[in-house]
């Protein structure tokens, strides 16, 4: 009994761990037509981008005015692909204290 608890708890443990899969829902499409999208119908702007690694961006496109949000991976043959997207978005910015500053 044990040894199948234990097995079972490695199991999901290390399950929880792994990265999301993107999932039957993902929609993908060439990235002009997706931006045109979220741009028009949206009414979102890109808010921030990263490399996720040598063949891909992440994307977060947001709308202050509606709220809405979404994520966005565009890989190096230009096709992108709606990973997430919500309401209620909301930008967190930093500033810079004096103690950041060296001062």
């Amino acid at each position: 009994m044990f040894k199948r608890l234990f097995t079972a708890a490695i199991l999901f443990g290390a399950a929880s761990t792994a990265p999301p899969a993107l999932d039957a829902q993902t929609f993908c499409a060439p990235r002009a037509g997706l931006v045109a999208q979220l741009e028009t119908k949206y009414s979102e702007e890109l808010s921030a981008f990263g490399f996720q690694s040598g063949s891909q961006v992440m994307e977060v496109w947001s709308s202050s005015e509606t709220g809405s949000w979404t994520l966005l991976v565009t890989r190096a043959d230009g096709t992108s692909c709606v990973v997430a997207s919500g309401m209620h978005w909301t930008p967190q910015y930093q500033t810079q204290t004096s103690q950041d500053s060296g001062s």
